[in-house]
């Protein structure tokens, strides 16, 4: 049994095309979309049609959860500003059905075919669990307690990674989309099964980044999606985090001064 889990596309239609021609070559039995399909780089529709289209199971992340609640009213407001200008966007692709339709879709995979083995976004807690090398096993206990498979694969932390934690092998498949590594390659993991064992081999390709970022601009995203779709361009050509160093220095500004959100990407860019 041979199984890819793919993670956080986030709308990076070149890196998924690269990801799922890679893919066909280690001529695996089924491919698992591991949430954050959408929402990030400009083409979320055309990476949810390829995924329809070879009929891939996809599970919810929290970047499917911001466009299905985004009308909730429970959203939070700050949803409606500029500093969400990317999710509108991702908002506007889809019609109010398929918005719907995104919450019934499932946050783990296991399978009897797969005996010990759980795919999920972050953790089947929550859709924004983060797991680092430095996580405390005190924090993983909650994520996990009702979990009794002994090899979870998740993505949401866009880093190739392996945590072994109370008998249990925790695997983090990297990112297709955005990866961090200073690598801009779309990378995932495969899971074989040999002997009652899971083994596991992380994967990077190399994929058209500069096709990748042309979509910025002629898509009109850059035009259209606020200030924050720059900091998410950087983030696709350099392979770099972006968005969360940004935002944390723009919460310290805003309590220091009152800062306009466009203002705030010229000086991060200047100095950072």
């Amino acid at each position: 049994m041979r199984i890819a889990v793919l993670a956080d596309i986030h709308g990076n239609l070149p890196a998924f095309e690269a990801a799922l021609a890679d893919v066909r070559r280690h001529a695996v039995d089924l491919v698992v979309i591991a949430g954050d399909l959408i929402n990030g780089a400009p083409d979320s529709r055309a990476c949810w049609e390829l995924a329809q289209a070879h009929k891939l199971p996809i599970l919810r992340g929290n970047h499917e959860r911001y466009v299905f609640d985004f009308d909730a009213p429970h959203a939070p407001e700050v949803w409606k500003t500029a500093r969400f200008g990317p999710v509108q966007w991702t908002v506007n692709q889809f019609s109010a059905d398929e918005r719907r339709g995104f919450a019934h879709l499932p946050a783990c995979w296991r399978d009897p075919v797969a005996p010990g083995l759980l795919i999920t976004h972050a953790s089947p807690r929550r859709d924004n669990d983060s797991i680092v090398a430095y996580t405390p096993h005190t924090a993983l206990l909650p994520m996990f307690e009702e979990t009794p498979e002994t090899v979870i694969v998740r993505g949401h932390d866009h880093w190739c990674q392996v945590r072994l934690w109370a008998g249990r092998t925790l695997i983090t498949a990297g990112s297709i989309g955005m990866t961090l590594d200073e690598h801009p390659t779309a990378q995932y993991v495969i899971l074989e099964h040999k002997q009652g064992t899971w083994h596991f081999y992380h994967q990077a390709v190399s994929y058209d980044v500069d096709a990748a970022v042309e979509r910025f601009h002629s898509t009109g995203y850059l035009r259209n999606a606020g200030p924050v779709a720059r900091l998410l361009l950087r983030e696709v050509a350099t392979a770099s985090p972006q968005i969360v160093p940004f935002l944390r220095l723009y919460e310290r500004w805003q309590q220091q001064e009152a800062i306009e959100l466009d203002t705030a990407v010229e000086r991060f860019f200047r100095y950072y």
